[in-house]
């Protein structure tokens, strides 16, 4: 795990300036630096710098930028490549002088080019500067864990972990990206390809980028990005070859579980997990103390209000498991004081909230080790979010919602239609007439207020990924589903975890992210992770009928503890969200440690927002100053802000969590006047 940048450039940065572009990257990397810049004739300077985590191979060898034998290669990479040693079986021919993975990388791409990605499973963000070939190679994992910006202007490209060293780089001008600010305050994300920069990008999971030092036109010309995995391909590859079994797709996502969690064991450093107590953590924690031979630490937060906290059941669990646990109980006191320090290391405005628990839980696992195993993907590949049961109802329900809105464009008076006046759920249904967003919708007077907060929007993307055809399902909850793992997933879960967690210099892993487990999670029948009472008494039946059999049988004999622990009782009230993942969990923890409704981090915003930090948002969103600023509307949004801290949010009857966006609007603000001042 590390920090990287460089550049291309026919103007010179200096080695002083690359070191101090990397520097500000410590905290990603805090064990070793490099710096160097290369001579790439066609007028051009390559620069490559890297803040090392030393995780494997601790001694020198593992520097970086690390030149390949014979020196055609040069490289600078961040993130793990956990199945480097079975690459490395394969190139034997090769003089290894370490043995660490980024060695490995520069091997593999010797041998066979840019197809060395489709053997790799791991986290990573890497640049290979390939004198042979004359260009520069960039490469992202297939989900987006590690990340990876660009700033592209003529014949200068800079690149980076995060933006600091971009924001430190002589010429950079920081131009707002005013088009993604309406996206931004209704997502409280910015999403790939996009950042709050004009001109800089961040490379999409699962893409590569090329860049030519030779040729015709500008550097920018000569830049081109692909993919090499997407979500949409590897669903689409594994519905066509299912597996129509739930006691083979049980007993092979639990072997690849197991597998891909051993694989992330692999350290030269201490390693724990984070335990929640909900399945997702507990059953990595579970799968990983399996495998130990001393107990595994283990590390969650508690909190002093006690409708958030879950830290009891973690406490349970891990005294099932056998590990050594610590946790450590936070009052909202210790959550606001991390809140100045959120532009610090996320760079851009980024406003889930659950970024500051997650700091704290991070904060405490790095005190005893370097690496730590996380259940993050478990909602999003096997159908968690409360959400996912929402979007099922909702498509029952859009054909009453199409006649709703074809009568509800009868006037009214006033300018307003019959649909003005609908109840706010028959409102939603009768609006969400889009073909491309139908699992996207929400309240309009959210969404309204996105759009209406920012200056001169004509320019402005979607709020929404109007993207959903692409995966070629009539299923509203797989296509759901498929959309967070393009966009919520990396764009705010797993972002949140890498900052939150490398502001600590702590490496987190997430085991339900190997490649094989998410494409295998594709093969597997969406009844059995959204399960209703027929399935549940199908397979009962198999069960039962199992014995010494074959099929069926012959795999519930093989399992030993992999039977099937699901009732009918479990979906007498609707169907069962993660069936075939708590069916797992249950092979190791008793249900009754598990089954309960999830609390989640809790951040009280409107507390917050409406108490002590109601004179900055009242000071962020006076009238003179947003006109002064330039991008926001000052007559809407001081006008929202001042409705907001007189009445709260707007309720059930309008469907608008107002401090949800007005928390959007005061991170952006904290933001811009820390990083942006200067735009």
């Amino acid at each position: 795990m590390c920090g990287i940048c460089g550049y291309i450039s026919t103007n010179l940065i200096t080695k002083e300036q690359l070191t101090v572009m990397n520097d500000s990257m410590f905290h990603r990397g805090p064990d070793d630096s490099g710096v160097e810049l290369y001579d790439a004739r066609s007028g051009f300077t390559v620069g490559l710098a890297q803040r090392r985590l030393s995780i494997l191979d601790l001694s020198p060898l593992g520097h970086q930028p690390m030149d390949s034998e014979g020196g055609r290669l040069s490289i600078v990479y961040n993130g793990e490549i956990y199945n480097f040693g079975e690459i490395k079986k394969e190139l034997s021919d090769y003089p290894f002088k370490s043995t660490c993975d980024t060695e490995v990388i520069l091997a593999a791409y010797l041998k066979w080019g840019e197809k060395c990605l489709d053997k790799m499973d791991g986290m990573f963000a890497l640049a290979i500067y390939d004198r042979e070939k004359k260009e520069i190679f960039f490469a992202r994992d297939r989900i987006g864990k590690k990340p990876l910006y660009y700033w592209l202007s003529g014949d200068t490209l800079v690149f980076a972990s995060e933006l600091k060293p971009i924001m430190l780089c002589p010429g950079f001008e920081r131009m707002i990206n005013r088009k993604v600010l309406s996206r931004y305050l209704y997502q409280q994300c910015i999403d790939a390809p996009d950042t709050i920069f004009e001109h800089v990008y961040k490379l999409a999971p699962g893409a590569t980028m090329k860049v030519s030092l030779e040729g015709a036109g500008t550097l920018e010309d000569r830049t081109s990005v692909s993919r090499y995995w997407s979500v949409a391909d590897a669903y689409k590859r594994g519905i066509a070859a299912p597996v129509t079994d739930y006691f083979t797709a049980k007993h092979e996502m639990k072997e690849l579980l197991r597998r891909a969690t051993a694989d992330r064991m692999i350290a030269d450093v201490p390693l724990g997990s984070f335990l929640s107590g909900g399945y997702d953590s507990s059953l990595i924690s579970a799968i990983a103390q399996e495998q130990c031979s001393s107990p595994l630490k283990t590390f969650s937060i508690g909190f002093s209000e006690k409708e958030y906290d879950e830290a009891v059941f973690a406490k349970k669990v891990a005294e099932h498991l056998g590990t050594d646990h610590t946790e450590l109980y936070i009052d909202e006191a210790q959550m606001y004081d991390l809140v100045d320090s959120i532009p610090e290391y996320f760079d851009e405005p980024f406003a889930d909230s659950s970024e500051i628990p997650t700091m704290l839980v991070s904060m405490l696992a790095r005190k005893k080790v370097t690496v730590v195993l996380s259940g993050d993907g478990g909602d999003e590949f096997y159908c968690g979010y409360n959400i996912y049961k929402t979007v099922a109802e909702a498509q029952k329900l859009d054909g009453v919602g199409a006649a709703a809105h074809f009568f509800g464009q009868i006037p009214v008076g006033h300018g307003k239609n019959l649909e003005s006046r609908y109840p706010f759920k028959a409102r939603v249904v009768a609006a969400n007439r889009d073909p491309e967003t139908k699992t996207q919708f929400g309240a309009g007077t959210y969404v309204e207020s996105a759009l209406r907060m920012v200056a001169d929007n004509e320019d402005h993307i979607p709020v929404n990924f109007p993207s959903e055809s692409i995966y070629g399902t009539d299923n509203w909850q797989v296509r759901r589903m498929l959309l967070d793992m393009d966009h919520y997933l990396p764009g705010d879960i797993l972002c949140k975890v890498d900052r939150a967690s490398m502001k600590y210099s702590l490496e987190t892993r997430c085991p339900i992210l190997d490649r094989d487990v998410m494409e295998h999670s594709f093969r597997i029948p969406h009844e059995f992770k959204y399960m209703d009472a027929a399935t549940v008494q199908k397979i009962l039946k198999e069960q039962a009928a199992a014995g010494t059999g074959t099929g069926a049988a012959s795999a519930v004999a093989k399992a030993g503890n992999e039977g099937f622990h699901l009732t009918a009782n479990d979906a007498a009230g609707g169907q069962i969200k993660k069936a075939i993942l708590k069916d797992i969990a249950y092979d190791y923890i008793p249900r009754d440690l598990l089954d309960r409704p999830k609390k989640g981090f809790g951040v009280p915003l409107d507390k917050w927002l409406r108490g002590p930090l109601r004179d900055k948002l009242t000071a962020y969103s006076d009238h003179k100053f947003l006109e002064e600023q330039g991008l926001f509307d000052a007559d809407y949004t001081s006008g929202l802000i001042a409705d907001y801290l007189a009445n709260g949010d707007g309720g059930p009857a309008t469907g608008a969590n107002f401090s949800k966006i007005c928390w959007s609007f005061f991170v952006f603000q904290q933001w811009y006047e820390k990083s942006g001042r200067l735009c």
